[in-house]
């Protein structure tokens, strides 16, 4: 019986890296009534309109005690497109903290909106996101995520003769890979607070690759790295959601890049980490 030769992959989503079909990826292709009349996006703004390109004040802002003096006049200045844009993005800015306001990956938002900003729709990688997809790789314990799945395979198919892992068991390492919890930022508090929440949530594609595994009578090591990618937009599910749609930084956020006006393009996001697990006989 032959070993396995690696590194080699062992897994990877059914959804693809470099994916640009998806809905969350669109941008520019909604019209102003869509907006408004089928997602209810009216108020997006306490500081301009983004529809009329108008600067709002007191009287235009619902939270106002003076709001709705004028009746629906708004009597702040008109803006240009670029300069209503620079305002929204100002006011993601400051939306974005309850979100992101503790934790060392707090400042992650500020770099991936100033990203989303130009509009280039540049992929975004930072090592800083790498950190944060570590520290969640190696705090996840519960019965069926990754980390948890992979020693628990690897260790039951070991061949101590050979001391190596046999290659017709990989097949066997994949089929239970896909039946684990991949690793994403959605926990009950922490993610979201520490900006890991807003900025990846969920990841949409991954792959886990064995760089290597050695054996002895005692125990195995296998370094193992992970490598996530996620989609830096909205879709119409998002939202739709009410725990999207009730923020404001969301609003804004689905209006410049959905809205035909705006149309900022949205990115992928790449993170990488590298761990260790490890077994005894």
């Amino acid at each position: 019986m032959s070993n396995a030769v690696f590194p080699a992959t062992v897994f990877t989503t059914q959804r693809c890296f470099i994916d640009f079909s998806t809905d969350d990826m669109r941008y520019g292709d909604m019209p102003e009534d869509r907006l408004k009349k089928e997602f209810g996006l009216n108020y997006i703004s306490n500081v301009v309109d983004p529809y009329t390109l108008t600067r709002l004040t007191a009287f235009d802002n619902p939270q106002s005690r003076f709001a709705g003096t004028y009746g629906g006049i708004h009597r702040g200045a008109k803006s240009s497109i670029q300069q209503c844009a620079k305002l929204l993005f100002e006011e993601m800015q400051v939306t974005s903290l309850p979100f992101s306001f503790i934790g060392p990956h707090r400042h992650l938002i500020n770099q991936m909106l100033s990203n989303f900003q130009s509009s280039r729709g540049v992929d975004f990688h930072n090592p800083q996101l790498d950190i944060a997809y570590r520290d969640k790789l190696r705090s996840d314990y519960a019965t069926r995520q990754t980390k948890t799945v992979l020693h628990d395979n690897i260790g039951l198919f070991i061949d101590y003769n050979n001391k190596g892992f046999p290659n017709d068991k990989l097949k066997n390492l994949t089929s239970a890979l896909q039946d684990s919890i991949l690793p994403k930022f959605d926990s009950f508090l922490l993610d979201k607070i520490n900006g890991m929440g807003i900025t990846i949530h969920d990841v949409y594609a991954t792959k886990i690759d064995i760089l290597r595994l050695d054996v002895n009578n005692y125990g195995w090591k296998a370094s193992v790295r992970f490598t996530g990618q996620d989609h830096f937009g909205l879709d119409i599910s998002d939202i739709r959601k009410q725990k999207f749609y009730q923020f404001q930084f969301f609003r804004i956020w689905f209006v410049l890049q959905r809205f035909n006006k705006f149309g900022f393009r949205p990115f992928l996001t790449t993170m990488q980490a590298v761990i260790d697990i490890e077994g005894n006989r």
